[in-house]
C-alpha cells in the first residue's frame, strides 16, 4: 500500500477525477483495469508481491499483453517515500511506466528520480482550466535497452511479413489479371475466325457465281454460233443448184 493513506479531500476527488478522465482516454485501445475505491481490484503481480498501481493497461487480444502501468500523484504525494514504494517496483516492471504530477511539481518529480535512479518512461502534467482537465508531455526517457532490442528484432520480421504478403497479393493479382485476358481473348480469336470464315465463304460464292455466270454466257454464244451456221447452210447449197 502507499505510505500516504491519507490525502486531503480535495486532493482525493481531483485524484480520482485524473483517473476516471485517463480510464476514458485508454479505454478505447486497451483493457483498463483501475485501482479506485469502490471499484473492483486489478493488481499486478510483480514476483511474489502484488502491486496496486492506479492504472493497468493490457492488450484485447488473446495473449493479454501488460502494456502500461500509470500512476497519478498529487502534491501530497510526491515525495521520497511514495518514489521507494510506489516508483521503484512500478519502473522495473517490463512495460512502459507512466507518471502524472499536477504542473507546479513536475521539476520536483524530476529531480526524485534523477536521486533514486527511477526510469520512468513519461511524465505528464496536469491542470484544472474552470471544469476541464488538461494533460501535457513533460518529460519522455529514451527507450529502454531491452525494448529497443525487442523492437530492433521484431522490425525486420514484421517488415519480411509485409513483404511477403505484398509479394502473395501481386503473384494472386498478375494470376487474375492472366485469367482474365485468357477469358477476354478467347471469344476475340473466335470471333475473328468466324470473320475470317465469313470473308473465305463470300469469296468463294462470288467466285462460283462468276464462273457460272461465264459458263453460261458460253453456251449461250456456242447455241448462236450454231445457230447461224445452220441457218447459212441452205442457201450456199440453193445457189450452187
Amino acid at each position: 500500500m502507499s505510505p500516504i493513506l491519507v490525502r486531503p479531500v480535495r486532493e482525493q476527488f481531483e485524484h480520482d477525477r485524473v483517473i476516471r478522465l485517463l480510464l476514458a482516454r485508454w479505454r478505447r485501445r486497451f483493457e483498463v483495469g483501475v485501482n479506485l475505491a469502490g471499484e473492483p481490484a486489478a493488481p499486478l503481480r510483480f514476483g511474489t508481491r502484488l502491486l496496486f498501481p492506479d492504472l493497468v493497461l493490457t492488450t484485447n487480444d488473446r495473449a493479454r499483453r501488460l502494456h502500461g502501468v500509470i500512476e497519478v500523484e498529487t502534491n501530497v504525494s510526491i515525495n521520497h517515500l511514495e518514489a521507494m514504494a510506489q516508483w521503484v517496483p512500478f519502473a522495473r516492471v517490463r512495460a512502459p511506466f507512466h507518471l502524472y504530477v499536477p504542473l507546479g511539481a513536475v521539476e520536483g518529480t524530476r529531480r526524485l528520480c534523477d536521486e533514486k535512479r527511477i526510469t520512468v518512461d513519461e511524465i505528464w502534467s496536469y491542470h484544472t482550466v474552470g471544469s476541464q482537465v488538461r494533460f501535457a508531455l513533460a518529460h519522455r526517457a529514451p527507450a529502454r535497452k531491452g525494448k529497443a532490442r525487442k523492437a530492433s528484432k521484431a522490425k525486420p520480421a514484421l517488415r519480411a511479413k509485409h513483404a511477403r504478403k505484398k509479394t502473395a497479393e501481386t503473384s494472386v493479382k498478375s494470376g487474375r489479371a492472366a485469367a482474365s485476358r485468357k477469358k477476354t481473348a478467347k471469344p476475340k480469336t473466335k470471333a475473328k475466325k468466324a470473320a475470317v470464315a465469313r470473308k473465305t465463304k463470300s469469296k468463294t460464292t462470288r467466285a462460283a457465281g462468276s464462273r457460272k455466270t461465264a459458263g453460261r454466257a458460253k453456251t449461250r454464244a456456242t447455241t448462236t454460233s450454231r445457230r447461224s451456221t445452220a441457218r447459212k447452210a441452205p442457201t450456199k447449197r440453193s445457189s450452187r443448184r
